[in-house]
């Protein structure tokens, strides 16, 4: 039911743009309104979670730690895995956000059928998901386009690199073919391995369906039901100025494309994935651990009555006594 729900509410996106651009005229609406909507939800979503995340207190030393402690001069560091300065954070903090580290160092576990429990690698995960991550941003940056006047040098690098075995006319872009194929791969993982399937919820689904279609929905655009792309570019940039209009010519499967994707920015905030902006206020990456030349207290303590090991002796004495425990004050008894 995780898995239908996500498929129905993707499809049902898909038919409300795709009937409402192309039998009841709302061009506006899913051109403008909606995007401009998205966008402000997008904005205020993803401030208001850092703002929170970054305002919660953190009262004790808790980082994830992978190897040895700085300890005693001979015995060797682990400073990446381990780190006990800023330096070595920001080092630990560039390998997990741009390669994912912790990921590339994942094992799986598996039950044999001897009932022995072995250890694998697991570097699968980390190569579609680096894999989505980079083509994703790379499919965004060529986005950018549409909305400039005149595009950057950067982009026709990036397009000779993306297109370099020029297969097709209009050339196929691998990074788009790439981007389907490991948010597939994603998305099967949840299906085949039980453990994962049976912690996966619609949550987890219906972004990987949503991107999907999002995926599938560019490729038609690009190679099947070919679109406009300078009357795409006038309304991009006629967002950007806050001077919106409706060029003609624009097919239907844009504003499906366009309502999925705006779709997904007004999700982002409420989701998962803003592990993107969440990875750089987790206390477990972000902090040294440096427990054993810095003493963390929590501000949270208040002072609190104890009951101390002389009022303890007090109250008990002669029962210690009589019981053969030592005592400090061996000849005080109730005070006396």
């Amino acid at each position: 039911m995780r898995i239908l729900f996500s498929f129905i509410a993707v499809l049902a996106l898909v038919l409300i743009a795709y009937a409402g651009v192309k039998t009841a005229n709302l061009q506006f609406l899913f051109g403008v309104v909606v995007p401009y909507a998205a966008i402000a939800l997008f904005i205020c979503g993803f401030i208001y979670r850092v703002v929170k995340w970054g305002s919660s207190p953190v009262p004790f030393c808790i980082p994830t730690t992978r190897g040895q402690q700085k300890s005693l001069p001979w015995i060797a560091q682990n400073k990446l895995g381990n780190p006990s300065n800023t330096m070595e954070v920001i080092g630990r903090m560039f390998l997990e956000v741009f390669l994912f580290r912790s990921l590339f160092l994942n094992t799986k576990t598996e039950m044999t059928s001897s009932n022995r429990v072995v250890y694998g690698s697991e570097k699968f995960l980390w190569l579609a998901s680096i894999t989505f991550h980079y083509t994703f941003l790379i499919v965004l940056l060529r986005h950018t386009e549409f909305f400039v006047p005149t595009a950057p040098f950067f982009l026709d690098i990036i397009k000779s690199v993306d297109g370099f075995f020029e297969i097709g006319l209009p050339r196929l872009f691998l990074t788009g073919a790439v981007l389907l194929a490991s948010t597939a791969y994603l998305f099967a993982r949840r299906l085949y391995i039980p453990q994962v399937r049976y912690i996966s919820l619609a949550a987890d689904y219906f972004p990987l369906v949503l991107i999907i279609g999002i995926a599938i929905t560019g490729m038609l655009m690009r190679y099947v039901y070919l679109t406009d792309l300078v009357s795409v570019k006038v309304l991009a940039l006629g967002l950007l100025s806050f001077k919106p209009v409706i060029p003609e010519g624009i097919g239907p499967i844009f504003y499906v494309h366009l309502f999925l994707v705006s779709v997904l920015l007004a999700y982002f905030p409420l989701s998962k994935l803003m592990h993107m902006g969440g990875v750089f206020l987790s206390p477990t990456l972000n902090m040294a651990n440096d427990s054993r030349m810095t003493r963390h207290i929590n501000p949270w303590n208040y002072p609190v009555h104890v009951h101390t090991y002389e009022e303890y002796e007090d109250d008990f004495r002669e029962k210690m006594i009589g019981a053969g425990i030592p005592v400090e004050k061996e000849g005080v008894v109730n005070g006396k």
